[in-house]
Formats: C-alpha cells, structure tokens, sequence
C-alpha cells in the first residue's frame, strides 16, 4: 500500500484514540488531519505504521489536552465532551472496553486524569497496546506508564457505579422514559428515575442552560413533564439515538436544525443521570445548528399562553 492507502485504513483506530483523549470530535478530527501532515512529509519508514501513527496522534492529543484544560477551567457553567453518534473504530476483540470508554460517564472520569494518565489508559487498557508502543508514545519509560496506568485504573474504578446495565436492558428502560416523555408522564419518568437522579446541561454561555443541577427524582420528573410537552407546542421534535454508546436522543427545531443532544446515564434499573448538551459551538458536526436563544424565547411565549 502507499502512503495514503496505509493511512486510510488506519483513520478510524486514529480519530477513536484522539477522541477519547480529548473529548472533542472537532480536536481528534484535527489531530488527525495533523498526524496525516507529519507523516506524509516524513522522510523516514517506521518498522510499524500503526505504532507510528498511534504514537503521533497521541503526542499532538497531549499537547491539544494541556491548552484546551485551561479553556475547560474557565468554561462557563458544566463542561461535556462533544457528542459522538458512532465510534468508527471496531474491534470485536475489545468491543465491551471500546463501549465502555466512549460513554459520557466515563469521558468525565477520564478528565479527572492528568494528559499523560489518561492517554495511557486510553492506549493501553481501551486499545490494548503493549507496553512498548505505549511508552514510545507518551515519551516516557515502560516502568513509569506502568505506575500511570495503577493511578489511572484507581481514578477511574472509584468514580464507576456499583452496577452496570446490559444494553438490552439500556435500551428498554431508555424506550420507556423517551414514551412517558412524549406524552409529559411525571409518574412514569418518576418511576424510571432514581432516587438522586441528576439533571444537567452544557451550554458553556453560549446557549439557554440549567442555572444548576435538578436532583431527585420528583424534582425531575416534574420538570421533564412541563417542558417537553411545551417544546412539541412549538414544533421541537426528537429522535433517539444512542449517544457516546449509550440511549439519547438528538432534538431538532422546526426547520430540522439541531438544538441539543440529551444522554442516559442508566444503571441498576434506572436513569442515574440525564445530560444535555446544547452548546452550539459542541454540535456543528451533527448537522446545521439551531438558535437556542429563539427557542428559549418561543418556549417563554408558549408557556405564558399556557396560563
């Protein structure tokens, strides 16, 4: 194969990586069209073209990390990675850990990890590279990505849940909250939630958000049921959809514009948290985006008329 050809066929294992390095699909894409520069205008043939590439797009998602933490620190309001619809990369071999690390949940774990921990883990325990290939590509010792890999596997076992779900069972308790909340059932969605359920959203102060978290389940329940049904009033539809591997659904205004993406957080029988992202700057690469602030305004109006 030439250059190109070995490149392609590595893409998706590239943007995957990125990704669960950076949050961001906007970075991971542009970590990877970086990593396609450095390794076309080098002179030189790696013994492995996927340890090379690997290597690459890890030390650029490093870099891209350390800049983008002091964004995060100043970020207005909960910061959520961008939502992702699909993981292209598949592997049967390592699908149940691909799943796992792709989900909102754990890429809010991961960010409580230092850049180097974190793509240690990612390289090592998602992707299964051996040690070698992972020291070569965080620049330090076999030794010293062991001692990250334990503090990395520490952080993250203490953040999981008691419980997982199976995803037959994701699936049919994510119906079920999607059904009662089309038809604004604060008894249904009650009897889904769990007890200290979490509601929050992602605007970053670019969009209408929660001033703060809605905890409980009553709570929730009751303010599910009173806005979606104003939001069908004024022609907000939804799609479920898994998002970051897990149940979600992406709403659209009425041009079919995008306005939010919305994941479950479901275990033990129950939603444990529900997580908007309705940043607009986040969901670009969902399709063209909607004005949040008219929907708000229109959302205002409609409930006004409801009095």
């Amino acid at each position: 194969m030439n250059k190109v050809e070995e490149f392609q066929e590595l893409r998706s294992l590239l943007f995957s990586i990125a990704y669960r390095i950076l949050g961001s699909v906007s970075e991971a894409e542009d970590a990877v069209q970086e990593t396609w520069l450095r390794f076309d205008g080098s002179t030189t043939v790696p013994t492995s073209v996927k340890a090379f590439l690997s290597a690459t797009v890890t030390r650029i998602s490093i870099d891209v990390l350390r800049s983008a933490r002091v964004r995060r620190e100043e970020y207005v309001g909960p910061w959520f990675p961008e939502p992702l619809l699909s993981d292209p990369y598949q592997d049967p071999a390592r699908s149940a850990e691909l799943a796992d690390s792709v989900s909102m949940a754990a890429l809010l774990l991961l960010e409580r990890l230092s850049p180097l921990e974190r793509s240690v883990f990612v390289l090592r325990e998602v992707f299964g590279f051996g040690f070698d290939d992972v020291a070569s590509a965080v620049g330090r010792s076999e030794a010293a990505c062991r001692q990250l890999l334990v503090r990395a596997r520490r952080h993250m076992r203490a953040g999981r849940p008691r419980f997982e779900a199976d995803r037959q069972e994701r699936q049919e308790l994510a119906t079920r909250f999607f059904d009662a909340l089309r038809e604004g059932d604060v008894t249904s969605l009650r009897d889904l939630l769990a007890a200290d359920v979490q509601m929050v959203g992602d605007g970053g102060g670019k969009a209408p958000q929660l001033a703060r978290a809605v905890v409980g389940a009553e709570n929730v329940a009751r303010l599910l049921a009173s806005v979606f049904p104003l939001l069908a009033r004024i022609d907000v539809t939804f799609e479920p959809h898994e998002v970051n591997g897990q149940p979600g659904a992406i709403f659209h205004d009425r041009d079919g514009k995008v306005l939010h993406a919305l994941t479950l957080d479901v275990h033990d029988g129950q939603v444990q948290a529900i997580r908007s992202v309705i940043n607009p700057d986040k969901l670009g690469h969902l399709g063209p985006v909607a004005d949040a602030w008219a929907i708000d305004g229109e959302l205002k109006r409609a409930r006004r008329q409801m009095k």
